[in-house]
């Protein structure tokens, strides 16, 4: 049989016109599952930032969940004798520091030598440290060694207490030795190098020195020595690192952290209201464009909004403080939060332990940030409902997916059918015209023959 290898040349339709529009009409059952993919894709957007926000919230009250924060103390330095860091461990005060002297390490150096890379003795040699509080430290040496090799010995011993390095003053040159640590009682003061043979002789030592020496200064009148310019014990919970000696003073002023405290409750404040404004974008309704932003309705969003609400409502561990509200923080009409800054400021002043206790618990228990805490990692947890949500999505997306295939498959099929069909017809009517054309000649031959 014959065939046509373009539809509509036998018949003269225009046969793939009409089989694109019918393709046209079959390839829209996909734009709604498409549309449903989207759709879902943009809930799992929704749901990141909602997530994102949640996080923000969650971090902001593990802040307030930390015992430490409401200890904190402020430390102002005023002088140049010291610097100074505080612990929690500090107490309010105010120290008047005075430096005399700072704490150095002792240093020696040996006499001159021509050439260090020169052995000093071709016999066995033993190098002695002394120290002014401690034993001395004996490095034994090979036969033929040389300045180099003495002070590359002296480093690679751990117990030497020094380091070691080779000074040339322009035409000699000296070992030089420097305690590893300050204060009197590490501070070198001795160095010799003598020959293990019999009756040995020195080969070496010191010619100059220079004891090290402790720090001293005074707290508030009280004389104190160390042998280090990083004092930790001097004041409670203060570290002191001296800086000039001489007579120079510091004033030292300790104070609790009011400041710290304010700020971690304006953060939680404030991540909390940006939470508030991350909801209500992502659940609004537009009724004039008729369009709805990506978890409106959605029943996670509200359930996560209704927890946060009552863990806010139920308030902390009790006490004199109980409630947001006596904190200076109330929910308003939008349900955000607002800060009394007075009232919150008088709290932070005079209340420190009970605003610890209502944030943290204490030793009662779980206090309100505490609570939120752990309220918001079970909702995004592995099994929480943002992660559920998410999940389910996911899942609607890959059903979504697989149905999108069969429909296309089946579309295929369908237009491959209609094709063929259409081909058959195109070779059918022209076959007919072809038939007609036939007869038509014939008619008129017989026509004529007869006239």
């Amino acid at each position: 049989m014959a065939t046509i290898s373009s539809l509509g040349v036998g018949s003269g339709l225009d046969l793939n016109g009409l089989l694109d529009q019918l393709e046209e009409a079959e390839r829209s059952k996909l734009q709604p599952i498409q549309q449903q993919i989207r759709t879902q894709e943009t809930k799992i957007s929704g749901y990141g930032q909602f997530q994102s926000a949640l996080s923000q919230f969650q971090d902001a009250a593990k802040a307030l969940n930390n015992p430490e924060l409401f200890d904190s103390v402020a430390t102002d330095v005023q002088g140049d004798a010291v610097l100074a860091a505080s612990s929690s461990e500090a107490r309010p005060g105010r120290y008047d520091i005075e430096v005399t002297q700072l704490a150095t390490a002792g240093n020696v150096a040996s006499g001159l030598v021509n050439d260090p890379s020169a052995e000093l003795a071709d016999t066995a040699s033993t190098v002695v440290l002394s120290f002014a509080g401690r034993e001395d430290v004996s490095i034994a040496m090979e036969a033929n060694s040389s300045l180099e090799d003495v002070r590359d010995a002296i480093n690679a011993d751990a117990e030497a207490g020094v380091s070691a390095s080779i000074i040339f003053d322009g035409t000699d040159y000296r070992l030089a030795l420097s305690s590893t640590e300050t204060g009197e009682d590490a501070s070198i003061t001795g160095l010799s190098i003598t020959s293990n043979a019999t009756g040995g002789a020195t080969l070496l030592e010191n010619e100059i020195a220079n004891a090290g020496q402790d720090a001293m200064f005074s707290v508030n009148g009280i004389p104190i020595t160390s042998a280090t310019n990083q004092v930790e014990e001097a004041i409670e919970g203060v570290t002191l690192s001296l800086q000039e000696a001489g007579g120079a003073t510091s004033t030292i002023t300790v104070q609790r952290d009011e400041s710290t405290v304010r700020e971690a409750i304006t953060d939680f404040v404030d991540a909390y209201n940006e939470l508030k404004s991350t909801i209500g974008t992502l659940t609004a309704f537009d009724v004039a464009s008729e369009t709805s932003g990506a978890l409106n309705g959605e029943s996670a969003v509200r359930s996560v909004e209704n927890t946060l609400r009552n863990v806010l409502s139920a308030g902390g561990a009790g006490g004199d403080l109980s409630m947001l509200a006596d904190l200076g923080i109330s929910l308003t009409r939008t349900g955000t939060l607002s800060i009394d800054d007075d009232k919150l400021d008088t709290v932070i002043a005079s209340d420190r332990g009970e605003l610890a206790a209502f944030f943290t618990g204490g030793e009662e228990g779980v206090g309100l940030a505490g609570n939120l805490e752990a309220s918001i990692g079970q909702m995004v947890g592995a099994n929480g409902l943002i992660t559920s949500a998410i999940t389910s999505a996911e899942n609607s997306i890959e059903s979504l997916n697989d149905r999108f295939l069969r429909v296309e498959a089946t579309i295929d099929s369908t237009i491959s059918r209609y094709r063929t069909q259409f081909g058959q017809l195109d070779l059918m009517i022209s076959q007919m015209n072809q038939m007609s054309d036939y007869l038509t000649q014939q008619f008129n031959v017989f026509n004529a023959q007869t006239s």
